[in-house]
C-alpha cells in the first residue's frame, strides 16, 4: 500500500521519530494564555490516507491558538501495540507535553497509557478510537461505528435484493473500532434474514492478508453475493480479489474509507459502497478539546459522533461527497 507522508515531514521516514509543527495565531481571537503549549498528536499509524486527513484537521486547530506547537507521531502499522505505547510512554517521559491526542491501537493495552499521562497532569483527549475502560474524563471523537456499520449492511442488503451469501473481513480483533463495526454489521445482518454469513476472517489491517483470505473465502464459496469489509486494508485487499476473480460488480463489496485506491474501485465499479467517516473533523475537534483543556478556556465534552457518510458511484462527486474526499481548513467538511 502507497503511503503518504505529511508535508511537514516529508524529508522523514515513517520510522523517523515524528514531526513538529509550531502554529500561530497571525492576528485576533485566540487564547491568552502564558506561553507556548505542546500537543503530541498520535494516530493508529502514520503513512496511510484516513490519518493524513485526520493531520490536516489536527493542523487547522493547532493553527488556530497562537503559541501552541502539535508533534505529530505514530508506528508504521495499525497492528503494532506494543510500539505506540513505547511512542507514547517516550512522549510523555519528555516532560513538556501537556495535551495528548492519540488513537488507541488496542483499548484494553492502551487504557495504563492514558491513566499515566493524567497522572503526571497531561491532559488526554482520545480520537477514532478509545480504551476501555474509557475514563469518564477523557473525552473520545469517533464516529458512531455501530450505527454507520449497520447502515452500511443495510445497503449491502438492498444491492442484494435482501438475499444472498455473504462474508465479513475484520481487521483486528480487541480494538475498539473493529468490535463496534463487526456490532453494527451484526446488527445490520439480523434485520435482513435473507442474508446468511458464510465466511468471517481478519485482514490484521494488512492488505496483502486480505487480498489471501478473501481468495480463500471465494474458492470454498464460488457463489458468495456480497463483503463487508472492515476498513481500508480490508477493503482495498477484498476487491483486488474480486478483480482477479473476474467477479467485479457479481460480488458486492460495502466497506470503510476512502483511499485514493478505493474511490478508483468504487468508480469502476469493483467496490459498491463506501463508509466516508471524517477524519478531518476528528482531528480538528480532539485537538480543539485538548487545547481548551489545557488553556483552561472551556470544559471539553465527553465526546461526540464526527459524523459518516454513505458513498455510491452516484453521489461521489457531489460537493458535500468532495469536501470529505479533499478536506482542507479553507474548506472544511461539516
Amino acid at each position: 500500500m502507497k503511503k503518504v507522508l505529511s508535508a511537514t515531514c516529508v524529508a522523514l521516514s515513517v520510522l523517523a521519530t515524528g514531526c513538529s509543527v509550531g502554529v500561530h495565531q497571525q492576528s485576533g481571537g485566540g487564547s491568552q494564555a502564558e506561553g507556548p503549549i505542546k500537543i503530541a498528536v498520535v494516530p493508529k499509524a502514520i503513512g496511510f490516507d484516513f490519518w493524513e486527513k485526520v493531520r490536516i484537521g489536527a493542523e487547522c486547530a493547532g493553527s488556530k491558538h497562537r503559541d501552541v506547537e502539535l508533534h505529530w507521531d505514530g508506528v508504521s502499522a495499525e497492528t503494532d501495540v506494543s510500539g505506540q505505547q513505547s511512542l507514547l510512554q517516550d512522549l510523555l517521559a519528555q516532560g513538556d507535553i501537556k495535551g495528548l491526542v492519540y488513537a488507541a491501537t488496542d483499548a484494553k493495552a492502551l487504557s495504563e497509557v492514558t491513566k499515566s499521562a493524567q497522572g503526571q497532569g497531561t491532559t488526554v483527549v482520545n480520537m477514532d478510537s478509545g480504551t476501555e475502560p474509557q475514563p469518564e474524563d477523557v473525552p473520545v471523537y469517533a464516529t458512531n461505528n455501530v450505527a454507520a456499520a449497520e447502515r452500511a449492511t443495510d445497503e449491502l442488503a438492498q444491492q442484494l435484493g435482501g438475499r444472498g451469501k455473504v462474508a465479513l473481513i475484520e481487521f483486528q480483533a480487541g480494538t475498539s473500532t473493529n468490535d463496534t463495526r463487526r456490532e453494527g454489521f451484526e446488527r445490520g445482518m439480523a434485520k435482513h434474514p435473507g442474508l446468511e454469513l458464510v465466511a468471517r476472517q481478519s485482514s490484521d489491517s494488512d492488505y496483502n492478508k486480505a487480498l489471501q483470505v478473501t481468495q480463500d473465502i471465494l474458492t470454498a464459496n464460488p457463489d458468495l453475493n456480497g463483503i463487508y469489509a472492515a476498513n481500508e486494508p480490508s477493503v482495498l485487499g477484498a476487491a483486488e480479489a474480486v478483480r482477479q476473480a473476474g467477479k467485479a460488480g457479481q460480488v458486492k463489496i460495502i466497506g470503510w474509507d476512502t483511499s485514493e485506491g478505493e474511490i478508483k474501485a468504487l468508480r469502476e465499479g469493483v467496490i459498491t459502497g463506501l463508509i466516508a467517516q471524517n477524519p478531518f473533523k476528528m482531528g480538528h475537534d480532539a485537538v480543539s478539546a485538548a487545547i481548551a483543556e489545557v488553556r483552561g478556556s472551556g470544559a471539553a465534552p465527553a465526546g461526540t459522533d464526527t459524523g459518516s457518510t454513505l458513498i455510491t458511484e452516484e453521489n461521489v462527486d457531489s460537493p458535500e461527497v468532495q469536501k470529505l474526499l479533499n478536506p482542507s481548513c479553507e474548506n472544511a467538511p461539516k
